[in-house]
């Protein structure tokens, strides 16, 4: 599906077919135009080709390796995923890397897929990939090693800290395969980056689902300089029996476990009871985490949660130089700052008050730039 994506986004395909007759696979490769529930999309095909074939890890490398119509970029992202495919599948099998045999993954589908794939990306410029959450399915599925529940066990352990969710059919929606590809090709999983459109495609799966639109959609174009946004979680909880202590090394140990914020706010609750909103603003993905560590450390019994939008001038650094060392300096399109962190290193080491090294750091900044 990803391969007839990014057909349909406007690789070329005949060059594609042309880099993967060159691993001489003895499969034949064709796109087809279909539809998935009235929508147009481009299926890949594999055709023969040793598909039951079981594969050693060096021996896929050396296939890869051996293809002339490969460029060297194309070769290292595909060696990285199989890599990849490879140590999920020795972790779940508790067997060295070396010694697995790759099953369905090693079969010349699966290599299609992934040099084909990579080589898309590549043809299509593509720098960056960032992934939505994972739809892995649900229900069963059949493997060499019997009937298993979804997400299949190498599939689970490639996306482990990847944020996943089960909807639709009762079938398996991610593939050990296409986990690979996410998890080593993508830089982020969540929202969309902000981006200017050049092309959309649409890759169709094999199955035409009732309820359910079996395609998977790529879209590639250009980052934006618009004001990033960005979905994040709000967990709150209402507090009236923790002291500040408490709260406070509550607050520092989020932080330190990767809250984007946390904040307390005074409030006169119930039975004119004076207490505390705490409220931390999180990752997606870190949401499950952050819960535990409050419901840890503080004695609230409960917590709420929503999602909001965030918004986020883009932002870059650039080092500027003081007497007491150097510190970071944060440039958006409305200002700078000297970084926080950087500055109270530095008050501390040379025993100067913060505020002179934050000037510093800004007259550095204006003289220099």
């Amino acid at each position: 599906m990803t391969v007839g994506a990014l057909v349909d986004a406007g690789a070329d395909s005949a060059a594609l077919i042309e880099a993967l007759d060159s691993m001489a696979t003895g499969a034949s490769f064709r796109v087809e135009k279909v539809k998935r529930r009235g929508l147009a999309a481009t299926k890949f095909h594999v055709e023969g080709g040793e598909t039951k074939a079981h594969r050693h890890l060096p021996h896929i490398l050396r296939m890869i390796d051996g293809a002339a119509k490969l460029s060297p970029a194309v070769k290292q992202n595909a060696a990285a995923v199989f890599q990849r495919l490879g140590e999920a599948e020795a972790a779940v099998h508790g067997t060295p890397i070396e010694k697995i045999h790759f099953h369905e993954v090693g079969a010349v589908d699966s290599i299609a897929d992934i040099v084909g794939a990579c080589f898309a990306f590549d043809a299509l410029g593509v720098q960056e990939i960032y992934c939505s959450k994972i739809n892995v399915g649900s229900g069963m599925v059949k493997m060499d090693h019997g009937t298993l529940p979804v997400p299949a066990p190498a599939t689970a352990a490639l996306l482990k800290d990847v944020p996943i969710y089960s909807r639709g059919p009762e079938v398996e929606l991610t593939t050990p395969t296409g986990a690979a590809l996410a998890v080593t090709l993508g830089k982020a999983f969540g929202s969309m980056p902000a981006m200017t459109i050049s092309s959309t495609g649409f890759g169709a799966g094999t199955k035409d689902f009732p309820d359910h639109t079996n395609l998977l959609r790529v879209l590639i174009g250009d980052a934006s300089a618009a004001v990033e946004s960005v979905t994040v979680s709000v967990i709150e909880a209402n507090i009236d029996d923790s002291s500040p202590q408490v709260l406070g090394y509550a607050m520092e140990r989020l932080l330190e476990a990767g809250a984007l914020d946390v904040t307390l706010q005074p409030l006169l609750m119930k039975k004119n009871r004076q207490g505390t909103l705490f409220s931390i603003i999180a990752k997606p993905e870190d949401q499950e985490k952050l819960v535990a560590i409050a419901m840890a450390e503080t004695s609230t019994l409960g917590v709420r949660i929503h999602t909001a939008e965030r918004r986020v001038q883009p932002r870059s650094f650039i080092e500027v130089e003081t007497s007491h060392g150097n510190v970071r300096m944060k440039i958006t399109s409305s200002g700078f700052a000297p970084e926080y962190d950087d500055c109270r290193k530095l008050a501390i080491s040379s025993g100067t008050p913060i505020k002179n090294i934050i000037a510093e750091a800004n007259a550095a900044y204006m003289k220099e730039f």
